[in-house]
């Protein structure tokens, strides 16, 4: 598998870029898109035998040599420092994409105020980290800096058993849209990416809470159905073009883009339908006859889930997630340790 060529000439070339969230997934192809369009790339993740593994990827498909950066996005200090020291060695910092972020699935029933406050201090926190960090740089950029925040469909819309992934995204979008208005007489650009469903491999980095095989049954599936997700390269390639565009705002994905058209125009309809949806998702285990369930500390990985072809929850999830089964193979999703079973 090799990662998709582009022909014509790019306004990215010989720019350097730093990609947070950069070592699997999207962050991986977005890091190979920008190597491929001539950029100095540096790829930011906690795991360092996974960035290793990460750049390993992008240099054998792209010819390029990348730099990598052992860094918590949650930790400010940490992220100021990866900021200075790219700018350091590379010449300069023209490009920043905060993508790096946490997925937790799961009925709020089965949560508690701890699973918000992870998620905000991972997606937001990180990406305001990120943000506030570059932003200096950025605007000494001699070709004019460029800032992209990777938001999701989930902050356009409350998702159900998604809740706090969607409020930090939906603070990301935030952000985005105020930088992008307080820059505007600035020479760099902010561009707010909202992706719908991509087939990333993103469901074995995920966690799962409740009734966490069923959860990932569904979430696997949706995640990897064609037409309603997205080929996760050609994502990646709709982001860098947005970024060479100095596009403000980008929604991606037909369903993304009508799910938050819709709840724009009516969303009290959007919710109540949300709330139907939602009777189709696995409830929250009952203890002592209550909903109450297992809180976040039962809370698993998807790699971590034992799956067995004879559960009717693993029958679903193998419809429809093969083609993102397959992307978590390709774009260093797959956890190292031992595989679980199948």
């Amino acid at each position: 598998m090799s990662v998709g060529s582009t022909t014509r000439a790019s306004n990215l070339d010989g720019l350097s870029a730093l990609v947070t969230g950069g070592s699997r997934g999207l962050g991986l192809l977005l890091s190979a898109r920008l190597a491929q369009r001539g950029c100095r790339v540096t790829m930011a993740a906690r795991d360092e035998s996974e960035l290793r593994r990460g750049a390993d990827w992008v240099e054998e498909r792209t010819g390029g040599t990348l730099s990598t950066a052992v860094c918590d996005v949650r930790d400010r200090e940490a992220v100021e420092a990866v900021v200075r020291k790219t700018e350091t060695s590379q010449g300069g910092l023209d490009i920043v994409i905060a993508n790096a972020g946490v997925i937790q699935v799961a009925p709020v029933a089965s949560l508690d105020s701890k699973a918000f406050e992870e998620a905000m201090a991972t997606i937001f926190g990180g990406t305001v980290n990120t943000a506030m960090a570059a932003l200096p740089h950025l605007r000494r950029s001699d070709a004019g800096g460029r800032l992209c925040l990777v938001g999701s469909v989930g902050g356009l819309l409350a998702v159900p058993h998604l809740l706090p992934y969607s409020c930090a995204k939906a603070a990301v979008g935030a952000l985005g849209e105020g930088l992008r208005a307080e820059t505007a007489d600035d020479s760099l650009s902010v561009t707010t990416v909202h992706p719908g469903l991509m087939r990333t491999g993103s469901h074995l980095q995920a966690e799962f809470g409740g009734q966490s095989s069923k959860e990932f049954a569904w979430f696997s599936a949706l995640a990897g159905t064609p037409v309603l997700s997205m080929d996760a390269e050609r994502a990646a390639e709709r982001i860098v073009q947005a970024l060479e565009r100095r596009r403000t705002r980008v929604v991606l994905t037909p369903a993304a883009r009508a799910a938050g058209l819709a709840h724009g125009l009516a969303p009290a309809t959007v919710t109540r339908l949300s709330g139907l949806a939602s009777r189709f998702l696995p409830p929250a285990p009952s203890e002592g006859g209550n909903a109450a369930g297992a809180k976040v500390d039962s809370i698993e990985q998807g790699h971590s889930i034992n799956r067995t072809a004879s559960t009717w929850t693993e029958k679903i999830r193998r419809w429809g997630s093969e083609l993102n089964d397959r992307a978590a193979k390709r774009y260093n999703q797959q956890h190292p340790g031992p595989p679980t079973s199948a």
